[in-house]
């Protein structure tokens, strides 16, 4: 380690990630704990739509079933 940093060389990615629908089901996943622990703490989020940032307040986020595209919509406007 040299200054801090860690030289070490980048290993492979876990086998996981070559199957892309697991990978579009893990992230729907993560970004659905993320919105939940955001409403559940009182805090906004800030979401793209129509080409422009919006700032969408905690009570505004709501959870649809989940679809199987990308398994939920959780922003409370349009997918």
């Amino acid at each position: 380690m040299k200054n801090g940093v860690n030289r070490t060389p980048p290993q492979q990615a876990p086998d996981v990630l070559e199957d892309t629908r697991q990978v579009t089901q893990r992230l729907a996943v993560a970004v659905r704990e993320a919105l939940l622990d955001h409403k559940r703490a009182g805090n906004p989020v800030a979401i793209w739509r129509d080409g422009k940032v919006v700032i969408v307040p905690p009570d505004e986020i709501v959870f649809e079933k989940e679809n199987k595209t990308n398994g939920m919509n959780g922003h409370g406007g349009k997918p």
